[in-house]
């Protein structure tokens, strides 16, 4: 099953960084076409189901916040 996802590019550098505006999935390339070509790569990479053959360890850490 297709189905379209809104994308940004923007230059950063000598790099065209690709972001999917629905999930939390970026990308790069060197050039538009090709930062939307890995960035399509790497969202059906994400929508695959996982195939891990342990579960994930879930680990707690803690950032300060708001400090000057």
């Amino acid at each position: 099953m297709k189905r379209p996802f809104a994308a940004t590019v923007v230059r950063d550098g000598k790099w065209y960084v690709s972001q999917c505006l629905e999930v939390d999935v970026a990308s790069q390339g060197e050039t538009e076409e090709e930062a939307l070509a890995n960035l399509q790569e790497a969202l059906e990479l994400h929508f695959e189901p996982p195939q891990a053959t342990s579960p994930p360890k879930v680990r707690v850490i803690e950032v300060e916040v708001g400090a000057a």
